[in-house]
């Protein structure tokens, strides 16, 4: 369990973060937590922990407003354990961490926006497939067309919304990307960065077939880490006719421990696509992404599949 404070280190934030979070399994329990684990025996089947030690830790997270606990049956009554919004600021954290370990310690140090297919860090995006992404799971979205099929969340005519990542529609095709270049301009030696390159035109793709994934009532929505309102701007500027999800709070990388890499003292999304039907399961899975063109002609191949 967490350690007392020592009183020299009473007024230290992070003395004080770590006496909540410094365990090695409350760590785990919010990790798991964020990718829609919230069930006691979902957490014990994903951690292997005991239970007296999962109980412990809930109760720790619980009591220092981690998480918070909210009936999901009755009769008898069952609880769920959800994030706060004080438990979903560690989301950064988090990927802060697994950005550091796929950097430092599974790799060997290089900047990359890319991965080898053979890499631990492509592996753990490829056992995507088949998993759900947890509902709800909602991000600030630019839309530039009122006329747009966003999804079953979206305020039509807003040119910014709370978007569910994934719409009501037949598949959902969710690209990843590192950043654009509009409105803020690129960080220096961005292009020497393997894989960063690529997005506006990648953007630029997916909006010229748009009317052939939306002839099979197939959604694209973009994601980047970049803010709404930079999105926005991009958007309308190029005439994306899809939403533009932002995920600055890192809620949706936490959620699928996407891979990212840090430029410009930002952390950015690695370039993937994921492929989803309307029940949130994951049916294709392209990562890493080497030939833009041709990874969306395969991403509109596997959402036609899908039946």
């Amino acid at each position: 369990m967490a350690r007392e404070l020592r009183s020299q280190d009473a007024d230290c934030s992070i003395a004080q973060a770590a006496a909540v979070m410094g365990d090695w399994w409350s760590l785990l329990i919010v990790r798991e937590v964020t990718r829609g684990h919230r069930r006691f025996d979902d957490l014990l089947g994903e951690l292997g922990i005991s239970r007296k030690v999962l109980t412990e830790r809930l109760k720790h997270l619980v009591e220092h407003g981690v998480l918070t606990r909210e009936p999901y049956q009755s009769g008898p009554v069952r609880y769920e354990y959800v994030l706060t919004d004080a438990g979903w600021a560690l989301a950064p954290m988090l990927i802060t961490m697994q950005d550091w370990a796929d950097r430092w310690l599974l790799g060997d140090g290089t900047l990359t926006g890319v991965a080898a297919p053979r890499s631990q860090e492509a592996a753990r995006v490829h056992a995507l497939l088949g998993t759900h992404i947890p509902d709800p799971l909602q991000l600030p979205a630019a839309i530039n067309r009122p006329s747009v099929a966003v999804g079953r969340t979206a305020s039509t005519g807003e040119r910014t919304a709370s978007l569910d990542v994934v719409a009501d529609a037949r598949a959902t095709v969710l690209f990843a990307y590192p950043s654009t270049g509009m409105p803020a301009p690129l960080p220096p030696g961005w292009n020497q960065v393997p894989g960063a390159a690529g997005c506006t035109l990648e953007n630029r793709i997916f909006r010229d077939r748009h009317p052939e994934f939306a002839a099979h009532d197939i959604a694209i929505h973009g994601v980047s880490t970049q803010r709404p309102d930079e999105q926005a701007t991009f958007a309308a500027a190029e005439d994306i006719p899809f939403p533009l999800l932002s995920d600055m709070d890192l809620r949706l990388a936490a959620a699928l421990r996407l891979p990212t890499f840090r430029a410009g003292q930002a952390l950015r999304l690695k370039r993937l696509i994921l492929v989803v039907d309307r029940f949130r399961v994951i049916r294709h899975v392209i990562f890493p992404v080497l030939d833009i063109p041709a990874a969306i002609t395969e991403a509109l191949t596997a959402a036609e599949a899908i039946s």
